[in-house]
């Protein structure tokens, strides 16, 4: 699946039931571009075990990789998602990833290209975490 935006490949994910509420559709499956990092509701079936290492290869797998996708795919409307983004973000960090650093190494990966500023929202999801 390509995205819409930038035509580069999307990873598929399944979203259980408790993450849903952080999605603005509450969908069951969602889709992030490897290289733009748009977020989309997808009917499209997920995949088993979705490989988040296409997005980066300091980003989460299993539970984690999921909060990581959701929380960067909403950063773009940090201002609408901020306490979705802030819980998102603790639920990495619960589950053993510094969400910091995903971020940090995703805004170097020169293959990256976000449709908003990834260095300036880095600086904000850190304001949130320690709040």
């Amino acid at each position: 699946m390509t995205c819409p935006d930038c035509g580069s490949e999307r990873v598929t994910f399944g979203v259980p039931r408790d993450l849903r509420e952080f999605l603005p559709e509450e969908s069951a499956s969602a889709t992030l571009c490897t290289h733009c990092l748009r977020l989309d509701p997808t009917d499209a079936a997920p995949t088993d075990d979705p490989d988040f290492s296409a997005i980066g290869d300091a980003f989460p797998g299993g539970d984690a990789g999921v909060a990581m996708a959701l929380a960067v795919g909403l950063l773009d409307s940090l201002a609408l998602y901020r306490s979705e983004i802030a819980d998102l973000l603790e639920r990495v960090e619960r589950g053993g990833t510094d969400p910091l650093l995903v971020l940090d190494r995703l805004a170097a990966d020169p293959e990256i290209d976000p449709a908003f500023d990834l260095d300036r929202r880095r600086t904000q999801a850190e304001q949130l975490l320690y709040e």
